[in-house]
C-alpha cells in the first residue's frame, strides 16, 4: 500500500526518524565524555563555518531580522553554547560525597524532541544540538513550516558534523513531510522521551498535553524600566541595541519602556537623539491595525520588520534613520486587545511613565501577567536597594540589570548560561525558570550508602522506647480479645 496524505506520510516518516534515533542513542549513550565532546566539539564548528550561509538563509525565507545578526546568532548558539559546557561533565559519575556517601551518576533522558522556531530558526538547530548531545541523547527536530529549508539545511550540516567526529547515524534528524499531524506523533510517540518546545502559547500547551515530559517556554514581554539613578544615554543605548538587534526577534527584547517622571524629559530627548520616533495617537491607531490578527494573535507579518517597513506598512511618515517607533500609553490600557501591551518581535515600543520603583513593578507585573509571566524583565539603575526590590516584586525567571534584554536574558552580555530556550517557571506555565542546557535534558541517578540503623534513627528522634509501647499496646489488645471469647462462650 502507498500512503497519499500528507498527515499519514508525516506520521510515518517520524516514526521511522524515531526508530533510527532510538538505535542510535543506545549506541552513544555508552560514548565516554571524550568522545561526546568531540562530537559537540564538531557540531559547533560546524555552525560557525556555515553562520553566514545559513543566516542568509534564514533571513531570505522567513523575512524576519536581518542575515548580519542572524550570522552572529549563530555563532552563538553553536560556538558560545559549546565553550560554556566543554568542560561540564555529563557521563558516568558527575558529583561524588565521601563523607556523606552519596555518589551521583549522569542518565541520559534518550530521544529528545526538538520544535524549532521561525524567529531563530538556524541557530536553535545548533544550540538544541549541542545540549542535547552534550547530555547523550538523540534529537529529531520538528521545523516550523515557515522555516523548512534553512531548519532543514542546519540540521544535514549539524547531522554530518556528529557523524564524522564518530556518531552513529540518525543521531540527528529533522521531519521533512511537515504536519500538526507529525509533530503530534512526534511529541507523543512512546519513543519520544523529552520534549523542548520553543516558540507560541498555543505549541508549548500542546507539548505539555502530549504526555511525554517536556520543557515548555512561551512569550516573552519585557519591559524596560529605566530608574532615576541611570545614566540616561547609557540606558537607551542599551535598550536601542536589544531592540534593533535582528529586528527584536529574541524573545527576551524589550516591549516597552517605563521611565519615571523624574527623568522622563532626559530618557524622551536620548531616544529621540538615537533613532527613536514617538507615535502620535493618530499614528498609533493606523500601526495599530496591523498588530493584531482576528483570531487576536500578532501579525506575523510585522515580526522581525525594520522601523522603515513598519511604518510604510501603516502609511506613516517617518524621519530617515529611525529604528524604533515608541508608542505612548498609560497602564490602565494593558490587556489581550492592546497589542502594544504584547509581546511583538519587532522594534515597536510601547511607552509608560510612574511616579517610583513600586508602581514601575506593579506595571511590570501588569504586563507580564497579560502576557509573558515569568519570562524576563530589564532593569537600568545604579541603585542596589531598587535593583533587590524591583526584582523582588516582578514575576520574571530573569530580571537582566545594566544590559540590552535580548542579548543579556540569552547570556551573550551577562554570565546567565547561554541559551535560546527561556525558561519561565511555574507561573509562566513552565515546568522550570532556567536558561535550558544539557543539565536539564539528562537524568541524575543518586547512589545513597545507609549511614545508621532503625535504632539510630528512633534514638535521634527521642522514640528509643517505642517498641516497648508498642509491646504493651500488643498485650492488651490479646488481653481484650480473650475476655470478650469467654464472655460468648459462657
Amino acid at each position: 500500500m502507498t500512503l497519499t496524505d500528507v498527515d499519514l506520510l508525516s506520521m510515518q516518516e517520524v516514526r521511522i526518524l524515531l526508530h533510527k534515533a532510538t538505535k542510535a542513542q543506545k549506541i552513544y549513550r555508552d560514548f565516554s565524555q571524550e568522545q561526546i565532546d568531540k562530537v559537540c566539539q564538531a557540531i559547533a564548528d560546524a555552525g560557525v563555518a556555515n553562520s553566514k550561509k545559513l543566516a542568509k538563509m534564514a533571513q531570505e525565507e522567513t523575512g524576519f531580522g536581518n542575515w548580519q545578526d542572524k550570522t552572529l546568532k549563530n555563532i552563538f548558539a553553536s560556538k558560545t553554547v559549546n565553550e560554556r559546557y566543554k568542560n561540564l561533565k555529563t557521563v558516568g559519575i558527575i558529583d561524588e560525597n565521601v563523607e556523606n556517601k552519596t555518589v551521583d551518576m549522569a542518565v541520559p533522558v534518550g530521544v529528545v524532541a526538538g520544535l524549532i522556531p521561525s524567529t531563530n530558526p538556524t541557530s536553535s538547530v545548533f544550540y538544541k544540538s549541542i545540549i542535547a548531545l552534550k547530555a547523550g541523547n538523540a534529537i529529531v527536530f520538528s521545523p516550523h513550516p515557515n522555516a523548512k529549508k534553512c531548519i532543514l539545511e542546519a540540521i544535514k550540516i549539524a547531522n554530518e558534523a556528529a557523524i564524522k567526529a564518530g556518531a552513529p547515524e540518525g543521531l540527528i534528524s529533522g521531519m521533512t513531510i511537515l504536519s500538526l499531524e507529525g509533530t503530534d506523533e512526534l511529541m507523543g510517540n512512546k519513543e519520544t522521551k523529552m520534549i523542548i518546545a520553543t516558540g507560541g502559547g498555543a505549541m508549548v500547551h500542546a507539548a505539555y498535553s502530549s504526555g511525554t515530559p517536556a520543557i515548555g517556554v512561551g512569550p516573552g514581554n519585557g519591559s524596560a524600566y529605566i530608574e532615576r539613578s541611570a545614566d540616561p544615554a547609557l540606558a537607551v543605548k542599551r535598550i536601542m541595541d536589544s531592540e534593533t538587534f535582528d529586528n527584536g526577534t529574541i524573545c527576551a527584547s524589550e516591549q516597552s519602556i517605563i521611565v519615571e517622571r523624574s527623568n522622563k524629559d532626559a530618557v524622551h530627548e536620548e531616544l529621540v537623539k538615537q533613532g527613536a520616533y514617538f507615535l502620535d495617537n493618530d499614528e498609533k491607531d493606523k500601526l495599530s491595525k496591523f498588530l493584531l490578527r482576528s483570531d487576536n494573535t500578532m501579525n506575523p507579518q510585522i515580526v522581525g520588520k525594520s522601523a522603515d517597513r513598519l511604518a510604510k506598512m501603516a502609511d506613516i511618515k517617518i524621519p530617515t534613520g529611525t529604528k524604533v517607533l515608541i508608542a505612548p500609553d498609560y497602564s490602565n490600557n494593558i490587556g489581550q486587545n492592546n497589542p502594544y501591551s504584547r509581546e511583538k518581535l519587532t522594534p515597536i515600543l510601547a511607552y509608560y511613565e510612574v511616579e517610583d520603583c513600586k508602581e514601575a513593578a506593579s506595571v511590570t507585573q501588569k504586563l507580564l501577567m497579560n502576557e509573558g509571566a515569568g519570562h524576563t524583565a530589564i532593569l537600568h539603575s545604579e541603585n542596589q536597594e531598587v535593583i533587590r526590590e524591583y526584582s523582588s516584586l516582578v514575576p520574571a525567571s530573569r530580571v537582566i540589570v545594566n544590559s540590552p534584554g535580548a542579548l543579556g536574558g540569552i547570556g551573550a552580555t551577562t554570565c546567565l548560561n547561554p541559551a535560546l530556550t527561556l525558561g519561565c517557571g511555574a507561573i509562566g506555565g513552565s515546568s522550570l525558570s532556567d536558561n535550558v542546557g544539557p543539565m536539564n535534558l539528562l537524568n541524575i541517578k543518586h547512589i545513597a550508602v545507609g549511614k545508621c540503623e532503625l535504632e539510630d534513627v528512633r534514638k535521634q528522634s527521642g522514640m528509643n522506647n517505642v517498641s516497648e509501647g508498642l509491646e504493651d499496646n500488643r498485650q492488651q489488645l490479646i488481653d481484650e480479645l480473650v475476655k470478650q471469647v469467654l464472655e460468648k462462650i459462657q
